[in-house]
């Protein structure tokens, strides 16, 4: 068992709180644990993206949290950044500032502080092991990620453009990953083992293995080929789905009988590229096998509006059809230019797509913001500990599917005037689905079941999206339980205070922190045959949707 937990420094023993980090401890393991107690992240840039990697990061436990960004924070950051308030804005605090107080309180083992300085200096950012940006510029991004790779600092580069995200991971030329996969080491029962050249080994009664081609095993309890036994791990060849050969067993003695079959996880030794050197040779992870071109035509989107931005000093204008006429000459000259050989230089450039990425590319969409930002928080785990495989370098993701038609328009969807800022916090959301849509939305009706972890994210991305925030919308929820001390590691909406406390209550008052506006009722009932009385067919009738927060299968049906 794991002893209790206090974070300590790197020269005393780290231990591991069971109480809090149960769950986590089961995923990560504790040596992967104290890995992560070692590395302090730097963030920069506190959007709706960056709060979101913050926040998760520090749920997970390591050593410090430090935040970077001297924006001050504008009533367009209410569209994404739940942890920015109306009163922070009225208070003209930087983004960083007005955040800290609220993320600290995730996680008291997790020291979070700001960096007040506008700009950092290249040496600041050796302080650190992790250094994320979410809002640099390209030359910044290519100024500190070739920094970061020459002096061994790992970098993760992420944002998103209204219903794109993208992320980049540079974790030097030396990454050394000791778990490809999390899982259990396979174990199988073993029949024979040849004397021979190959030593073919077959499974025990045509079990199959499961093992591939490179894996490493070893042996225990072979009775006469006793050399295998603890043997130093061997890579095996798969000839079938029950056998595999190890290598030359000539020089052993005869097998007998019996034998057990271990899987050994070899650490892997995996070499990344700079940021520099990756844009112009990329490797893609694919994120939907569906639109396996897809990356490509993203990566030098996202190149063409960095260069629109530098020429504009601004993003396209929501649904504009001038300024994504601009944006289409920028993108063309730019793919022009690229020589014939280049790697990224596309044949034939896919212009409903740019044209609805330049649509669409100055919203601020928090639940693009929240699967990217959890997905980087992932990598800043992996870079911490070693284990699991990381991106390798370049992920792309869209959501245009979101869009009321599933196929590109040669014409807008929406009207320009209907995307216009309006200097409100639903401004970023509105800028890629219209006002007619935003209004809709705040008169949902909507039923969830379960207010635990997927119940806690939920409630956030609602709350910033506007659901149910209008004259005839309602959130009614529902939950049972009562808060542990081991739901405060991955639901977020609860603090020490709040334990003993019923989990709808206590996330409903959250989540009315963060916009006030939302009309949410919350009820601590099960929903089951008990309850058919109040959760009735006229309750169900009155709804527009029903989510489903809930963590199990049973509680599901």
């Amino acid at each position: 068992r794991f002893a209790n937990y206090c974070m300590c420094d790197m020269d005393k023993e780290i231990v591991i709180d069971e109480g809090l980090y149960s769950r986590q401890l089961y995923v990560m393991g504790a040596e992967s644990m104290k890995k992560m107690n070692q590395s302090n992240i730097l963030i920069c840039g506190l959007g709706g993206l960056g709060v979101e990697v913050a926040k998760n990061v520090i749920l997970s436990g390591v050593k410090s949290v430090t935040l970077h960004d001297s924006k001050v924070a504008t009533v367009n950051d209410l569209s994404s950044q739940f942890y920015i308030t109306a009163d922070d804005v009225a208070k003209k605090l930087t983004r960083a500032q007005a955040c800290r107080a609220r993320l600290a309180e995730l996680n008291n083992y997790v020291p979070t502080k700001v960096l007040d300085t506008k700009e950092l200096q290249l040496n600041e950012y050796k302080e650190f092991q992790v250094v994320v940006l979410t809002e640099s510029d390209a030359k910044e991004q290519i100024k500190i990620g070739q920094f970061c790779h020459e002096n061994s600092i790992k970098l993760i580069s992420a944002r998103t453009a209204g219903l794109c995200g993208q992320i980049f991971c540079d974790f030097g030329e030396e990454f050394v990953i000791s778990d490809a996969t999390g899982e259990e080491p396979l174990c199988v029962m073993i029949q024979a083992v040849e004397k021979s050249e190959q030593g073919l080994v077959t499974c025990l009664e045509e079990t199959r293995h499961g093992f591939e081609d490179g894996d490493y095993v070893t042996f225990t309890e072979v009775d006469g080929m006793t050399e295998l036994n603890s043997c130093a791990p061997r890579k095996i060849k798969v000839v079938g789905p029950v056998g595999f050969s190890i290598g030359d067993t000539r020089n052993f003695s005869d097998y007998i009988s019996g034998g057990m079959c271990v899987q050994v996880k070899m650490p892997q030794l995996v070499k990344f590229k700079s940021l520099r050197d990756s844009i112009d040779d990329p490797e893609f992870l694919i994120s939907d096998f569906a639109k396996f071109d897809r990356p490509s035509q993203l990566h030098i989107l996202f190149q063409a509006l960095d260069s629109y931005m530098y020429e504009k000093r601004a993003l396209p204008r929501p649904w504009n059809p001038e300024d994504t006429a601009t944006f289409l000459s920028i993108l063309k000259k730019s793919n022009d230019n690229l020589p014939a050989d280049s790697k990224i230089k596309l044949e034939t450039i896919d212009e409903k797509l740019a044209k609805h990425f330049a649509y669409t590319a100055s919203g601020s969409v928090i639940s693009m913001q929240s699967v990217i930002g959890s997905i980087v928080a992932q990598e800043i785990l992996k870079a911490c500990s070693g284990k699991f495989t990381p991106i390798k370098q370049w992920f792309y993701l869209d959501a245009f599917e979101c869009l009321s038609s599933f196929t590109f328009t040669d014409e807008p969807m929406i009207n320009a005037s209907d995307a216009v800022p309006q200097g409100q916090r639903y401004d970023g959301q509105v800028a890629v689905f219209g006002k007619a849509f935003q209004e809709k939305l705040a008169n949902q009706r909507y039923f969830m079941v379960g207010a635990g972890a997927i119940g806690c994210e939920l409630l956030k991305n609602f709350a910033m999206l506007g659901l149910s925030v209008g004259p005839k919308g309602k959130l009614t929820i529902t939950d049972m339980d009562t808060i542990e001390k081991s739901n405060l590691n991955r639901q977020f909406l609860f603090r020490s205070k709040d334990i003993n406390q019923l989990k709808s209550r206590a996330a409903a008052g959250a989540v009315k922190a963060m916009n006030p506006d939302i009309n949410i009722d919350a009820h601590e009932n099960r929903v089951g045959e008990e309850t058919e009385s109040v959760y009735n067919d006229e309750f169900f009738k009155d709804l527009n949707g029903v989510a489903n927060a809930l963590d199990n299968l049973d509680a599901r049906r």
